[in-house]
């Protein structure tokens, strides 16, 4: 087991701590959820579930806030909530700063204590995770999109994470065996599920350096379609609101030999989630990491390594 497979599935002593940290109120006005990445990605899911919750939520990449503000909702009411593992992603940071020069309210949700964002923050909140993740976001990811969640006003029990860990246990007990043969990667998310659905696609590319995409179920038969065939694995993120039309698109993709994964719904193999579109968002994360950890074995990637990245993107 390498270093990146071990944090995957030791990450959730640090879940049951994030439960208990004291988090900011959402603004009354717009709140801007930023970050780059995987961050981006997660605040997809946050913004979505905001809304949901009574909470007017963009998400927004940090460089295009910092760049382009005036390309967004904004007004003189706005809330930046940002999302950094490191603390130190200069875009990132740099939507902190303008945003705090602006006369905005500025919160930055980091794993890094004392980091830059976390000085040009007016508050932080502060989640320390596994001390030996490198450079793919895993435990941190799982611990961001926690918080975030949390601060959109979901209650989670307990037992979430233990629910994630049988979930990812699950999952991998099949996982080699059915990637087998397949190169061609599709996630399939809707709501707050699009946000994780990205976030799954990112992952494997970055661990196993494998083409992957991710769409809303309804749009993939708007032309995305086209490309399936018996190399093809989509993973289903099952919306409860709409598993029923998703049910249709996945029927269609197995017709066209592609093998689904699902969760919360029908596919070629079919696994439980927790109850509640949020809550699955955060259970199936671990599940979705370590699809990318064996998707690597099998293409021999060292995820430890991943090729042409860093664990901070720092602009010169």
């Amino acid at each position: 087991m390498n270093v990146t497979e071990r944090v995957i599935r030791e990450q959730f002593p640090f879940w049951t701590g994030a439960l208990d940290i004291a988090l900011p109120a959402p603004g009354a006005g717009l709140n801007v959820v930023v970050g780059c990445g995987t961050s981006y990605y997660l605040a997809l899911s946050i913004a979505a579930t905001f809304n949901r919750r009574g909470h007017r939520a963009i998400a927004v990449p940090g460089a295009e806030w910092s760049r382009h503000r005036d390309s967004y909702p904004a007004g003189e009411d706005v809330t930046v909530i940002a999302l950094s593992r490191s603390g130190e992603s200069s875009e990132t940071v740099q939507a902190v700063e303008t945003s705090r020069k602006a006369g905005l309210r500025t919160i930055a949700i980091t794993c890094a204590e004392g980091s830059s964002i976390a000085r040009a923050a007016e508050t932080v909140v502060f989640a320390p995770t596994h001390p030996a993740e490198g450079i793919v976001m895993t435990s941190s990811a799982s611990l961001m999109l926690l918080i975030g969640l949390r601060m959109a006003g979901i209650v989670f029990d307990a037992d979430i994470a233990d629910a994630a860990e049988r979930l990812m246990e699950t999952a991998d007990r099949d996982l080699s065996r059915i990637i087998q043969g397949r190169s061609h990667f599709v996630y399939l998310g809707s709501g707050a599920l699009y946000g994780l659905a990205t976030e799954g696609a990112l992952k494997l590319q970055e661990m196993s350096l494998s083409y992957s995409q991710a769409f809303h179920p309804m749009e993939y038969r708007h032309g995305p379609i086209s490309l399936v065939d018996d190399a093809t694995f989509v993973v289903a993120l099952y919306n409860e609101d709409t598993a029923a039309e998703e049910a249709g698109v996945i029927r269609d993709v197995r017709d066209k030999g592609a093998f689904v994964l699902a969760f919360g719904g029908p596919g070629d193999l079919s696994l439980d989630v927790p109850a509640g579109n949020e809550a699955r968002a955060l259970a199936v994360l671990p599940a979705l990491q370590i699809l990318g950890e064996r998707v690597a074995e099998m293409r021999g990637a060292d995820t430890e390594a991943p090729r042409h990245l860093s664990k901070v993107v720092v602009l010169a």
